[in-house]
């Protein structure tokens, strides 16, 4: 069973109503507590001992919709969609680092809306007609007739992820949580000598520490990325943290809400200004400054031509063009998703900003919400009571040091986990020259190993939202990577 095959499965017939109901659990998100109705798919657990079709690294957004796409086959009854399985069931197993499912807890911030239209939600462009729709949620929460009320299309972030718990919820049985895998490797039987046909996926509890390993015939690696603190910040200073952790760690940190705390939020996309703009209300006392290099946050680019650069049917063209027309591509588009921030949240920023000019002002200096402009920080230290933060100022002689009790860095992700995870591999290769070795990513996201032996037609690594050189900036966005299963 190859990706190329998950992504085929389409339907048009109605589902069915073989969904078994297995009663129903409290959660919590951000401290609202939600009811999540828990249903089991059709997919199966596997023995540990029997060699798996497909094991998915990461449970989040990108596996979720192979877990899905995989159910609705099943409930529409087309096993011969799955061709390399002869009709029968398929063994499958998604292992997952966090404790339990979870999308970006640490920006489930209050009145935080989706910067994408819900459509484009797990199920709906490939099937209009799955339970896994969004529309199908609000039905079964008693909330659609509401939500219509709302007249939007950008659900609250806070209930997307209760949407996502909610689809996540019914695979409990095919999902080990709590598993981080730290290796990929092929596992060579004794007596083979051709091509590699399975692979051996390693991985640790990390809460026991007990080593485990499943076999398998395919992997996807859809690990997501991590957090990125970038010098000269230092790495594990407490009071320093990405803006992943945000929700999670600074009310931990800064307990006072009453505090007149001084914080720094350093970026200048959607995640800092919507740190910036929470932060006026948490901690009312505070003094808070975003620090942006560029001389202005600039708008995001959503408009309809421009958006049409998401859909499924551009990826073909961008990854036939030569890599340097793709590179100019991405570099154009970056407006889209990168260091950009959503109209409405600038104009909310613009008038409270404002408002302080009448408050304090015309002196930015007095205010205590300010907005940095033309700044790059060229040095910390974090040695002292305060954390000092120098910038170089466009157009004033030497650094500008300000002292801050807090710091939120929000400048960007790090998407290298499938290195980590198959380099060990490329080292073992047998006859490979250990200083160039390489792969490349086919059109369908198939790893293209240089070694030796090869990888068998029937086996292989798939790699999801590690792309965006040979797929387009639509790789690296998490909504975009449901409709590959499309």
């Amino acid at each position: 069973m190859s990706p190329q095959t998950i992504s085929s499965l389409s339907g048009s017939a109605p589902t069915s109503n073989r969904h078994r109901d297995a009663g129903q659990q409290n959660g919590e998100t951000n401290g609202v507590k939600l009811k999540v109705e828990a249903c089991r798919s059709l997919l199966q657990p596997t023995p540990k001992d029997q060699v798996h079709d497909l094991i998915c690294v990461g449970f989040g957004p990108a596996s979720l919709a192979i877990a899905i796409a995989l159910h609705d086959a099943l409930e529409l009854q087309e096993r011969s969609s799955l061709w390399a399985l002869n009709g029968r069931q398929p063994n499958v197993a998604f292992l997952e680092k966090q404790r339990d499912f979870a999308w970006h807890p640490g920006m489930l911030l209050e009145g935080a809306r989706m910067q994408i239209n819900f459509i484009k939600d797990m199920a709906t462009l490939r099937n209009p007609r799955s339970s896994f729709t969004f529309l199908n949620y609000l039905h079964n929460k008693g909330r659609l007739v509401q939500f219509t009320n709302l007249g939007t299309f950008l659900p609250q972030r806070i209930e997307f992820e209760d949407y996502l718990k909610w689809c996540a919820g019914w695979f409990d049985d095919v999902v080990q949580y709590g598993q981080e895998v730290l290796s990929i490797t092929p596992d060579f039987l004794p007596f083979e000598q051709k091509d590699i046909t399975r692979f051996q996926v390693t991985y640790r509890d990390v809460r026991t520490g007990l080593l485990s390993s499943l076999r398998t015939r395919h992997v996807v690696i859809a690990a997501g990325g991590s957090g990125t603190i970038p010098l000269p910040f230092p790495q594990n200073d407490p009071r320093i943290i990405h803006s992943s952790q945000y929700a999670s760690i600074t009310p931990r940190f800064l307990k006072n809400r009453d505090q007149g705390y001084r914080i720094a939020v350093v970026g200048s996309g959607q995640s800092a200004a919507e740190i910036f703009d929470d932060l006026h209300s948490r901690y009312p006392n505070s003094r808070t400054s975003l620090i942006i290099r560029s001389a202005a946050l600039r708008p995001s680019d959503d408009s309809p031509f421009v958006n049409e650069i998401f859909n499924p049917s551009r990826v073909s063209e961008f990854y036939s063009q030569p890599a340097c027309i793709r590179e100019s591509s991405n570099i154009k588009n970056r407006c889209t998703n990168y260091g950009v921030v959503r109209l409405e949240l600038l104009e909310r920023l613009y008038e409270k900003s404002y408002m302080q000019r009448i408050r304090y002002g015309n002196d930015e200096r007095d205010w205590p919400h300010r907005i940095i402009p033309n700044s790059t920080v060229v040095a910390v230290n974090a040695f002292d009571k305060f954390v000092s933060i120098y910038t170089d100022v466009s157009g004033k002689d030497g650094p500008h040091m300000m002292e801050f009790d807090f710091v939120i860095v929000a400048t960007g992700y790090t998407r290298n986990e499938h290195e980590k995870l198959l380099g060990k591999w490329l080292r073992d290769i047998p006859g490979k020259d250990r200083s160039h070795r390489s792969w490349t990513v086919g059109r369908d996201y198939r790893v293209n190993f240089e070694s030796e032996p090869a990888i068998s037609p029937e086996a292989g690594v798939w790699l999801q939202g590690y792309n965006e050189n040979t797929h387009g900036v639509r790789n690296a966005q998490t909504f975009s990577l449901q409709q590959q299963t499309c």
